[in-house]
């Protein structure tokens, strides 16, 4: 039973929840800044996201396992397929079930959150979006993921639509201003996504996989990935010194700048894809620890404010 649940814990990839959760962050904190925090919302946004997060990890592990990606050469982590641990059919059961679980999660969420038909109509339309979008990013016979649609995808779930959806669950409406923490998030869950794929570049390459990483080749996919961590940092301090209040609240997000650019620097050096693999948990923390720096400065600006 133990060995059993560690199998699923694995599959799962719990050290890539963060990527889904800090949007939801974001937007709940944001929506805070207004006076307009719903703590169930906030619980059940997480909850969704989570899911999602996790329905996702488990259909790329099914659809990379199936077209032959999840091999002897791939530098990651041994995924649970690959791993002879789980049947093809019983992950494809365990996607199913987790999608009955995303979409109880997600009607809750909904159902509690909205009160115009219209705005339940739109949320839970998009939640099949982001289910689908889960699904197909490698499974399917053309995968969106293996034609270098994937930094888009993650651009728009994990940003755009993660940070102004779950603002928009607290408060009933959007702002122009959340389109830049939105970039920020987006561009570095974009950036989780991209460590990933120089990490794996050689072995995608080889089976026919065409990653953004893949089409820009090892020296232009550093280069992009500096362009995500410098304007994700710049996204994001723009938002906090346009708030009104003493501008020296927002120094403590300069640890940001450091952090980042500890990682941006070690991408950089990096001269081969094996010297990438352990990386990964490295912009997954930059990523959590920027958006949590963040959420701390909305949250004294708040508080000066009142």
């Amino acid at each position: 039973m133990k060995q059993s649940l560690r199998i699923w814990l694995d599959a799962a990839r719990p050290k890539t929840l963060p990527l889904a959760l800090v949007s939801i962050l974001t937007g709940s904190v944001l929506a805070y800044s207004t006076h307009q925090f719903s703590l169930a919302v906030a619980v059940l946004a997480f909850v969704t996201a989570t899911l999602l997060q996790i329905l996702s990890n488990l259909a790329n592990d099914y659809g990379d396992a199936v077209k032959g990606t999840d091999n002897e050469k791939r530098l990651g982590p041994l995924r649970a397929i690959q791993s002879g641990s789980v049947s093809l059919e019983n992950m494809k059961q365990a996607i199913i079930i987790n999608v009955v679980f995303t979409m109880i999660a997600g009607l809750t969420l909904v159902f509690y959150a909205l009160d115009s038909l219209n705005s339940i109509l739109a949320f839970i339309g998009l939640g099949v979006l982001a289910i689908i979008a889960a699904i197909a990013y490698t499974v399917g016979n053309k995968p969106y993921g293996y034609v270098g649609l994937g930094d888009v995808s993650v651009f728009i779930f994990f940003g755009l639509l993660g940070v102004a959806g779950t603002y928009f669950l607290h408060t009933g409406m959007v702002a122009p201003l959340l389109t830049l923490p939105a970039i920020g998030c987006g561009l570095l869950a974009v950036a989780v996504l991209n460590i990933n794929n120089m990490r794996d570049i050689e072995n995608d390459e080889e089976c026919g996989k065409r990653t953004v990483a893949v089409r820009l080749g090892q020296k232009r996919a550093k280069q992009y990935h500096s362009i995500l961590l410098v304007s994700a940092i710049a996204v994001f301090a723009s938002y906090l010194l346009l708030q009104p209040g003493p501008w020296w609240v927002s120094l403590p997000f300069l640890l940001s700048v450091f952090i980042t650019y500890k990682h941006g620097k070690a991408v950089w050096l990096a001269e081969q894809p094996a010297q990438i693999a352990p990386m990964l948990p490295v912009i997954v923390k930059c990523s959590l620890v920027t958006n949590l720096l963040f959420a701390g400065v909305v949250i004294v600006q708040t508080l000066i404010r009142v």
